[in-house]
């Protein structure tokens, strides 16, 4: 619980840090967010927690909470009915995948906001007033409204999840990318009957088969697949895990060290690699073109048309070619049922070459 004086200085700290953010041409403060993951019941909420009392004390660092067991609304659990199916590992309302991802676009606004000086986002956003009133409690925002701020020390947001899928981190990772934040994951794995002990002891137990299907489904970090996973640490819960462990520190003192960097378009490699296609694109229409013409040229043939007469048929046929190759390289093709411009070039060149055979023929 933080006491009003801790409240005051929180709010003193951030109005010292706007000052310094604006006076130092408003560069973005460094800052990470560590993703605490695994099954139910492996007591990573309690690390998280003695994690967000010991970070700011020990390295300095700007710590906040964000659980989502508390920003994501909780349903009672419904038994099964006889003979359904199992058990979908999600112990939340029926739009569960919905709240999250309002819970991620709640987070992307804060740090939109806290990185760029950028308005808070409003009511209108779902979730945002009970997101607002976390930020809040833990200390991220002064006690009155206004702009986010910035804190002048690295902030650590941890984000208290099972997140037993790859995807939900790295939808996480994403947003530490997009703002030039650390990002890290620390993974804690526990024996599945140890995580259905500590339910029991619980006052408020999740049903068993839910763990069972987490147990089953979750993903692990995988550093030599995915490299945006490559700050994370896996810890056995069933050993005793203090907030000072030394591989916890180093995992978050890297992470913020190495900020994620964000997708960077290589200006001249795009600009090469659509001439080599657009170049391609050419090559393909004019080989079709040409083998157009040459059964164009049969079927005058076969039609009995003058020598005389062939050779201007080639002569207009070629011209013709080179004017919709010519529209291709500026991009001048007509739109049809075709997408693919070459493809475009081709239907209707072979449209018109047929006209073309037709009015030497019927003259």
């Amino acid at each position: 619980m933080r006491t009003a004086p801790a409240e005051a200085a929180g709010a003193a700290a951030l109005a010292a840090a706007e000052q310094q953010q604006r006076g130092s041409g408003g560069r973005r403060p460094s800052g990470g967010c560590a993703c605490c993951a695994g099954c139910p019941r492996p007591a990573k909420s309690s690390l998280a927690r003695a994690l967000r009392r010991r970070l700011p004390q020990r390295p300095g660092w700007a710590c906040a909470l964000l659980a989502y067991d508390e920003l994501i609304p909780r349903r009672p659990f419904c038994p099964r009915a006889p003979g359904a199916g199992p058990l979908e590992p999600s112990p939340l309302l029926p739009g569960w995948k919905r709240s999250r991802r309002e819970l991620l676009q709640c987070l992307e606004g804060f740090l939109r906001a806290l990185l760029t000086g950028a308005s808070l986002p409003g009511p209108a956003q779902p979730g945002w007033e009970r997101f607002l009133g976390c930020c809040r409690r833990e200390g991220l925002l002064p006690a009155a409204e206004g702009d986010a701020g910035a804190a002048s020390r690295p902030l650590v947001l941890l984000l208290d999840d099972n997140f037993y899928y790859q995807s939900m981190r790295y939808e996480v990772y994403q947003l530490a990318r997009k703002y030039s934040l650390g990002f890290c994951q620390l993974f804690l794995e526990c024996p599945l009957e140890c995580c259905l002990q500590r339910n029991r002891l619980r006052s408020d137990p999740v049903p068993e088969q839910t763990i069972h299907l987490m147990a089953r489904k979750i993903e692990m970090p995988d550093l030599r697949k995915n490299t945006w996973e490559q700050h994370s640490l896996i810890l056995s819960s069933s050993d005793c895990i203090s907030e000072d462990n030394e591989q916890i520190m180093n995992l978050l003192t890297t992470a913020l060290e190495n900020p994620e960097r964000p997708n960077e378009e290589d200006v001249e490699q795009k600009e090469a690699a659509r001439a080599i296609c657009a170049a391609s694109a050419v090559h393909q229409a004019d080989q079709a073109c040409r083998r157009v013409i040459s059964q164009a040229m049969r079927d005058a043939k076969g039609k009995n048309i003058l020598p005389s007469e062939m050779k201007s048929l080639a002569e207009e046929l070629n011209r013709l070619k080179a004017e919709f190759l010519e529209d291709l390289r500026q991009g001048k093709t007509l739109k049809t049922q075709y997408s693919d411009p070459a493809t475009r070039v081709i239907s209707s060149f072979q449209h018109e070459a047929t006209n073309v055979v037709n009015k030497y023929i019927c003259k």
